[in-house]
């Protein structure tokens, strides 16, 4: 590993923007650094359908051995304000200068997975096949990764390196996440004169969230309701009300249970009141849980103790690219990189957890199962 050629990569990666559907450029930089490795890289046609400012790339490094393939990925976007950004060091930790974020997230994991390659080609370490995967749009709802043709990837597992907190660290659960919109019709009225004519839309909302719990329902489910908007004027008895919420849980099965409850509550307020209304739903993440014999699980730990670290599996109350992955039978565990405050002017990351994070990378390839060529199978 080279610590200055580390950060002098990030440093390079995070001057190129590349803003949530304006990944082009910085996509063009990655793809000329990947071939300039000596990859084979491999560019999707996703765009076509995603409108976003780039397609995923794969880049695949052969290897020499006979083991497992293997993939890693990190996204290329990052939120804003991202343009302009200027990298800061003080007692060995990046910032930026305080104006913008520093887009350690995702660039530091990039960074990572780019210092791992020079150090394995500039070594001649021996491993399996690699495949690098970057997509793109990750920050407005893992769109690159879903539009993604699997069948390009040779790996049956992998690794996402996007998470906080220290290397070592790695999120084996999360969230399956459902969005629901609802709209209520009443009937509108004149406020002063004749409310009896009405039928409050706010009225038959009010009775039906009021059956409905929100916050924090156990320790692996959540619901909130973010906006509501309605009415035509305050002496106007209410015809029209919007509410938009969602309920994320590590069971798909307590999740529709709370949409189930929320579509009956909504239904007899209705009734009661002589209403009606709507519920859109539209399931934004499917999650998962990784066994602890799962490959990604197994691996990781044994990885981790080898890097003089103990292995500290998590559950998110948040998606990423690695719920795409496990969802298309792909099992992907998140792992830490180091960096906190992310989305924020104040991120920051410690160089010594990204030079952590290059020898976790280094220490799964070596803990890959060797393959019986005689039997083409694991041994």
């Amino acid at each position: 590993m080279n610590k200055k050629r580390l950060v002098d990569t990030f440093t390079e990666l995070v001057e190129v923007a590349s803003i949530s559907r304006q990944e082009g450029a910085f996509v063009q930089l990655l793809k000329d650094k990947l071939t300039t490795l000596g990859l084979i890289v491999y560019e999707d046609n996703s765009m076509e359908t995603t409108k976003l400012g780039a397609n995923n790339l794969i880049a695949k490094h052969a290897g020499n051995l006979a083991k497992e393939p293997i993939f890693f990925s990190c996204h290329v976007d990052t939120v804003e304000p991202g343009e302009n950004i200027e990298v800061v060091e003080k007692n060995g930790i990046l910032y930026s200068k305080g104006e913008t974020i520093l887009a350690a997230d995702n660039k530091a994991g990039i960074a990572i997975l780019l210092e791992m390659m020079e150090t394995i080609l500039e070594n001649n370490i021996e491993t399996g096949p690699i495949e690098l995967v970057f997509s793109p749009g990750e920050e407005i709802g893992l769109i690159g990764a879903a539009a993604l043709d699997m069948s390009l990837i040779d790996s049956t597992f992998g690794y996402v390196f996007d998470n906080s907190g220290p290397a070592g660290h790695g999120i084996v659960a999360s969230p399956f996440l459902y969005m629901f919109d609802i709209e209520v019709t009443g009937k509108a009225a004149h406020a002063g004169l004749e409310p009896e004519k009405g039928i409050s839309a706010f009225t038959i909302a009010q009775t039906a969230l009021e059956a409905i719990p929100f916050g924090r329902l156990d320790e692996h489910t959540t619901s909130n309701i973010g906006k509501i908007a309605g009415g035509a004027g305050v002496n106007v008895v209410m015809e029209h009300l919007t509410i938009q919420g969602e309920v994320r849980s590590i069971s798909d099965e307590t999740a529709r249970a709370f949409l189930a409850s929320l579509e009956h509550a909504f239904q007899q307020a209705s009734i009661q009141y002589g209403g009606n209304f709507t519920l859109s739903v539209d399931q934004k993440a499917t999650g998962f849980h990784l066994a602890d014999n799962s490959d990604p699980f197994r691996i990781a730990k044994a990885a981790t103790s080898k890097i003089g670290r103990t292995f500290i599996p998590e559950i998110s109350g948040g998606g990423s690219d690695a719920n795409i992955f496990n969802a298309h039978g792909k099992p992907t565990l998140n792992l830490s990189i180091g960096y906190e405050e992310i989305h924020t002017v104040n991120e920051y990351i410690p160089i010594t957890e990204m030079l952590k994070s290059v020898e976790l990378a280094l220490a799964i390839l070596d803990e890959i199962p060797n393959i019986d060529t005689s039997s083409g199978s694991p041994r």
